[in-house]
């Protein structure tokens, strides 16, 4: 389940325009930030995530990076029957934001699987372990389109536009469809936000049905992040919320604050 946790966050590569592209942005972010999220399935507890930021130990092209890390792992009852420990793993450019460098190893119960890629942007093309994948314009990885996508200027989005996004995940490149729905008040275990609301387009499949939707709310502010997302599934349904936050750039603007 935790696969599809982190599908959530990809909704935010949905602001990465075209025109914006091409600018040098400022990180919203900086490294010693630290986000926690919680997944559950109904009232249950499925799976927790946390995401961080450091400075990069590697350099590439001898230039200043991050280096941003995202584990997700099941917790109560589900891992009992499912264990998931997953890590992901990317280093990017501190200036422009793209990825050098990305690892990720997930172990879902009995199924593995590693990566190591490398980004070669002078030849565009990705570098993986089970092959080379060229690729035009922007292409993230799993976890740099979502700082990436974090940083840029979403104030002339207009509610219904609907953009197409590229990422490199299972070994290639991906696209998807978002949809801008506007603006909403959203509560979360960290507060009440004023967010930004998102829903991109779904495959049904073994998971979700055909008309099963996906939405995620994002911060309305220099943050940009994502407190709460919720998917319906065949059987069911998953709710993603905020619950942790440190090092923040920006502090947090909540419209009011949860005590219970």
């Amino acid at each position: 389940m935790t696969r599809y946790f982190f599908a959530f966050f990809l909704v935010t590569i949905c602001l990465n325009q075209a025109s914006a592209q091409e600018q040098i942005i400022d990180p919203v972010f900086k490294s010693g930030e630290k986000l926690g999220y919680k997944l559950k399935y109904g009232i249950f507890t499925a799976a927790e995530a946390h995401l961080r930021v450091e400075d990069s130990p590697v350099k590439f092209d001898n230039l200043p990076g991050y280096h941003i890390i995202a584990d997700g792992f099941t917790a109560g009852t589900f891992d009992i029957f499912y264990k998931v420990r997953n890590r992901y793993e990317s280093f990017v450019d501190q200036k422009t934001l793209v990825p050098n460098f990305y690892t990720e190893n997930r172990h879902e119960s009995n199924y593995k699987h590693t990566d190591r890629v490398t980004f070669d942007h002078d030849k565009n093309v990705i570098r993986a372990m089970k092959g080379n994948y060229p690729f035009s314009g922007k292409v993230f990885d799993f976890v740099s389109a979502y700082y990436f996508a974090r940083c840029i200027d979403v104030s002339k989005l207009k509610i219904g536009e609907k953009i197409e996004l590229k990422y490199f995940l299972e070994d290639g490149i991906q696209s998807l469809t978002v949809t801008y729905l506007g603006k909403e008040q959203v509560k979360c275990p960290v507060g009440t936000f004023n967010c930004l609301k998102f829903n991109p387009t779904i495959i049904p499949g073994r998971i979700f049905r055909k008309d099963s939707k996906l939405y995620l709310w994002i911060t309305d502010d220099n943050n940009r992040i994502p407190v709460k997302a919720h998917v319906e599934l065949i059987v069911g349904s998953l709710t993603m919320d905020l619950i942790s936050t440190s090092g923040l750039k920006y502090p947090l603007n909540p419209v009011s604050t949860n005590t219970d």
